[in-house]
């Protein structure tokens, strides 16, 4: 087997060189990095993981546990996080917790037992009743919604105001009986659908719109599949809406869908707009509105906080950080309009 010292001869290095370069150190020269990659190569040399592991005590992978991997929201969240991750020498472990607390309690547990040197949990089966089960000795990063105290990390998507600044889009735009197609979710549970439902509400009181129930439509499901059966239902009940709030981006590309086998024009007699600015929407016929929450800026911080907790575990634990994304209102042809607005929050 081919050691970092027979590594070290044929570059005429040290081995303490050869190790700086492994590590990417930012201090050595482009031609000493350059010899010893060669070396590397020439000799096919592996580094020993298991070996570093042991003196480090780390794995240099975290663990990312997103509900679902095939939905093109938590796709693109993925990828900012393994980039984010990159730059840190870190990769990235990607679990799939189904959507169920269950599947976010074993993703726990394989951090627990130190298969990632930390988490990041993008949470929904888990609430604010399982906060304790949260207070655990390694490091972990809460992705998502603001429902959980206690000392954890949280990145949080700003549901409340994004959802308000959406609906008010569509009322700038002339809607007055705005349909709401989300999870059917407003009662004392705090998630997704019941933060945006409030956001909605709150921008139709505030431009003083009475609210309907009729004008709610749930879904059981944030897929396209629900999204185009909640708009078909609407319109075959004869409810009089001219604008669409969708509760993300992948439940307004099936109301698209399901509109049109209505034969409802979009804009023109419909608008609509989602939460999350996936990639696709853009390319959807007429291109979707949506709120934009910075993907790269949360994905970012995620992983600067966890990368903090790695580095200071076994010392005294700082108070946990909780940081709300900035977003931006991304008006395409769905809404009759182009635009970007800038909300900081």
């Amino acid at each position: 087997m081919v050691t970092i010292q027979d590594v070290a001869r044929a570059a005429g290095v040290s081995a303490m060189t050869v190790s700086h370069v492994l590590n990417d150190h930012p201090h050595v020269r482009s031609e000493t990095r350059a010899r010893v990659l060669q070396a590397i190569t020439d000799l096919d040399y592996r580094v020993n993981v298991a070996a570093r592991n042991l003196r480090t005590g780390r794995t240099g992978t975290i663990g990312l546990a997103v509900p679902e991997v095939d939905r093109p929201y938590f796709g693109q969240l993925a990828a900012e996080i393994i980039a984010a991750a990159a730059r840190h020498n870190l990769k990235v472990a990607i679990e799939q917790t189904g959507a169920s607390r269950e599947g976010e309690l074993d993703a726990l547990a394989l951090s627990r037992n130190r298969l990632y040197d930390g988490l990041i949990l993008s949470t929904v089966g888990l609430g604010p009743t399982d906060t304790d089960l949260l207070k655990v000795d390694y490091p972990i990063v809460i992705l998502g919604e603001r429902i959980f105290d206690g000392p954890v990390d949280h990145v949080a998507m700003p549901n409340v105001e994004g959802a308000r600044a959406a609906t008010a889009h569509l009322i700038e735009r002339g809607c007055r009986r705005i349909a709401l197609v989300d999870g059917g979710a407003q009662g004392e549970e705090v998630n997704v659908s019941s933060l945006r439902y409030a956001g909605y509400r709150e921008a139709l009181d505030e431009a003083g719109i009475a609210s309907d129930p009729r004008l709610v439509a749930p879904t059981s499901q944030f897929t396209m599949e629900g999204g185009a059966a909640a708009a078909r239902r609407l319109v075959d009940d004869g409810v009089d809406f001219d604008g669409v709030f969708c509760v993300t981006d992948t439940v307004a590309i099936g109301v698209l869908r399901g509109l049109a086998d209505r034969g409802v024009r979009v804009p023109d007699e419909v608008k609509v707009i989602g939460f999350d600015n996936i990639a696709e929407g853009a390319y959807t016929v007429p291109s979707l509105s949506s709120i934009d929450p910075d993907h790269q800026l949360m994905a970012g911080t995620a992983v600067r906080f966890l990368v903090k907790r790695i580095t200071e575990k076994g010392k005294r634990r700082e108070v946990a950080r909780e940081f709300v994304s900035r977003f931006t209102v991304v008006a395409r042809e769905s809404t009759g309009t182009v635009d970007m607005i800038t909300h900081r929050t």
